[in-house]
């Protein structure tokens, strides 16, 4: 028992899962981590590609290996007819409203762009956005249950 009076010796719970609030924050800044490196690419004049893991079957061998593949990415910014430049947030396929009624970012230029997401960023760490996140992810959702309740209808007959 000598050596168990050593350590520190807590009552403790795990936590099973992850808080939804967290997951979301999480997926919102690694997707914004990708607009602002794109961004810096096109500042720079470098492109910038993003990649993901896919496996694949090697014919040779017979194993499955995991390789690097570029993912179509995006801009999340355009340029308005006015001159000026916009970035929206997406979440999924849908813009985030980030105040009632608006869902977009007027920047000055191209250089403009990484501050402004850089700003985004920092406000999502924050939890800023959460309120928007979920009612958009509760929008979401229901459109999935929607669509799984037509194809068991659709299936049936």
């Amino acid at each position: 028992m000598a050596a168990l009076d050593s350590l520190k010796l807590v009552a403790a719970k795990q936590v099973k899962g992850l808080d939804p609030k967290h997951l979301r924050r999480t997926k919102m800044l690694k997707k914004l981590k990708e607009q602002i490196d794109l961004a810096e690419g096109e500042v720079s004049g470098h492109t910038y590609i993003a990649t993901k893991s896919r496996s694949v079957l090697n014919s040779e061998t017979g194993v499955m290996e995991s390789i690097q593949v570029p993912k179509r990415l995006k801009p999340w910014w355009w340029l308005q007819d006015n001159g000026k430049m916009c970035i929206t947030l997406r979440y999924g396929a849908k813009a985030l409203e980030i105040s009632r009624g608006k869902n977009a970012i007027e920047v000055n230029g191209l250089d403009d762009i990484v501050a402004k997401l850089k700003v985004i960023k920092t406000a999502v760490e924050a939890g800023e956005l959460d309120t928007q996140m979920e009612s958009l992810s509760a929008q979401l959702k229901a459109g999935f249950a929607k669509r799984k309740a037509s194809e068991k209808i659709h299936s049936k007959a």
